[in-house]
């Protein structure tokens, strides 16, 4: 099977790609509901009943809860999002780690500007998560999003420094390689190659879903934001690492704040929300587009054409193979 799809267009490989993540999904789905509570002896419905018990006691969860949790995060991350990707490059190409781009060590300069565009961005990405909460949203799905914002402040629970590596692991290194493989390295790719001529409308559209599948609607701008940002790396360094080294520290620093406003090492909750003044945001906007451009401009000649062309030999060799 290994590059078998390789010779169809890409708008099959697409439809391909969404019905492995669907079989995936529903893996996880049957596992949730017929195989977690026969080896843990908790259910979902379970687990959200203790949590919101302790919610509403004023107690912390228990560390069993906490821990099973933890685990079905970690594993709808691994399952959903990593193994589809990871299976499709299989069947797509006889050299995965070539497709997926992630077969190239990234340069120390291209790293150092791809933390740049991602730190530089934040006031501005926080200004527009600002202005998203101001739309008009029902008292039904602003209830859901507070629930959302609990089960969050549960999983950050950090007493020492071995919570705080568990959730960088599960909050930020798995979500940024499962999430980049889906996301850039296979959805964006396979845009990219369906709208060859307008392949930042393709960033943007990869962007989109990236947002809208975590369905979080107060917090769509930001995140739709960070996609793009996500996907400008990838494109122009033609390099699958470099964004996931931006996704990481996205997620790893919001870990690391909140385990420090914890300890008490810091004043301001990370959590919660503070406006950012319109100034600041227009000076980060525009830090971050001359981050770009500056990234742009230090990416070797060749990597973003190396990383969307198809080699037209291997394609006629995998016909019949």
């Amino acid at each position: 099977m290994t590059g078998r799809l390789k010779q169809y267009p890409p708008s099959l490989q697409f439809a391909a790609f969404v019905g492995l993540f669907l079989l995936f999904l529903v893996l996880y789905i049957f596992f949730l509901a017929f195989v977690f509570p026969a080896i843990s002896g908790y259910s979902l419905t379970t687990l959200q009943s203790e949590l919101s018990s302790a919610e509403e006691a004023l107690h912390p969860v228990s560390p069993k809860v906490l821990g099973y949790l933890k685990l079905t995060q970690f594993l709808y991350t691994l399952v959903v999002y990593l193994l589809p990707p990871i299976f499709f490059a299989f069947m797509v190409d006889n050299r995965p780690a070539n497709w997926l781009r992630i077969d190239r060590k990234p340069r120390f300069l291209p790293i150092i500007l791809a933390f740049l565009i991602m730190l530089v961005a934040l006031p501005f990405v926080s200004y527009t998560g600002d202005w998203n909460h101001t739309w008009p949203f029902s008292p039904e799905l602003r209830k859901m999003e507070e629930q959302t914002e609990v089960l969050t402040r549960v999983l950050l629970t950090m007493p020492d420094i071995s919570s705080l590596l568990i959730n960088l692991v599960i909050i930020a290194v798995i979500p940024a390689i499962a999430e980049e493989f889906f996301f850039r390295g296979v959805v964006q790719r396979l845009f990219i190659k369906m709208m060859p001529q307008m392949p930042w409308l393709a960033v943007f559209i990869a962007a989109l879903c990236f947002s809208s599948i975590h369905m979080q609607w107060m917090d769509f701008i930001p995140r739709l934001l960070l996609g793009f940002l996500l996907g400008a790396i990838y494109y122009l360094s033609g390099n699958l690492w470099l964004s996931m080294l931006g996704h990481f520290l996205n997620n790893g620093l919001q870990v690391v704040m909140v385990y420090l406003y914890q300890a008490k090492m810091i004043k301001t909750d990370p959590m919660t929300s503070t406006p950012t003044e319109w100034y600041i945001a227009a000076l980060s906007l525009a830090f971050t587009i001359g981050a770009i451009w500056l990234f742009d401009k230090r990416t070797m000649p060749g990597e973003r054409e190396h990383n969307h062309r198809d080699d037209f030999n291997d394609n006629i060799e995998s016909i019949g193979k």
